[in-house]
């Protein structure tokens, strides 16, 4: 990546679910020729991606997006407590965007509209985007890697959250997640 090239800077809370999330985007972004950095002064835009499942993740993805605010000031959220985005508004009224868990379309358009993508004339042609059979970004260590095989829950049990944060229970296609695990093991994680 070139000196000129837009910088983005990340924060990833919360289960393993949210983790593929990241992985997800910061592939995206890595792919549209943004550099991810890891500090809010050296970064032009901050996603956070959080967790809202019980009170102290509510709390550490509060904060964290306090110190994003605080530290950089243009922030995109995302994640499990961005289906409470009103709680968020209320407290952070300048975030640039709010978005749910997997929604990574909206994060993508709202680091866009804050941080054009640079351009290349090169390969503009084409439309840059991280294949689906892509391994892409991993944050976890080379010696494992999570794989999602579904998202959600059918069950509506009084206790739990995840299917008003996540929805209902959605398996991907064995075929998609038989060859994504072949890709990480080829690639050693």
């Amino acid at each position: 990546m070139s000196a000129a090239s837009p910088k983005v800077g990340f924060v990833s809370l919360g289960c393993p679910k949210a983790l593929v999330d990241s992985e997800r985007i910061l592939t995206q972004l890595r792919v549209e020729g943004y550099d991810l950095v890891p500090s809010y002064n050296d970064a032009d835009v901050v996603v956070v991606n959080t967790c809202g499942f019980i009170d102290s993740a509510v709390a550490e993805s509060l904060e964290a997006i306090g110190e994003a605010m605080a530290e950089n000031g243009k922030v995109i959220v995302t994640g499990c407590l961005g289906k409470r985005s009103e709680m968020i508004r209320e407290q952070f009224p300048e975030v640039l965007s709010i978005s749910g868990p997997q929604d990574y379309g909206t994060v993508m358009e709202a680091v866009h509209r804050a941080l054009p993508p640079p351009h290349d004339p090169f390969v503009d042609l084409m439309p840059r985007r991280a294949a689906e059979e892509d391994v892409g970004i991993k944050l976890t260590p080379r010696h494992y890697a999570y794989l999602k095989i579904s998202e959600g829950c059918n069950h509506r049990c009084s206790f739990c959250i995840i299917p008003s944060m996540r929805g209902d229970l959605m398996s991907r296609p064995v075929d998609e997640v038989l060859r994504e695990a072949e890709r990480l093991v080829e690639r050693g994680g």
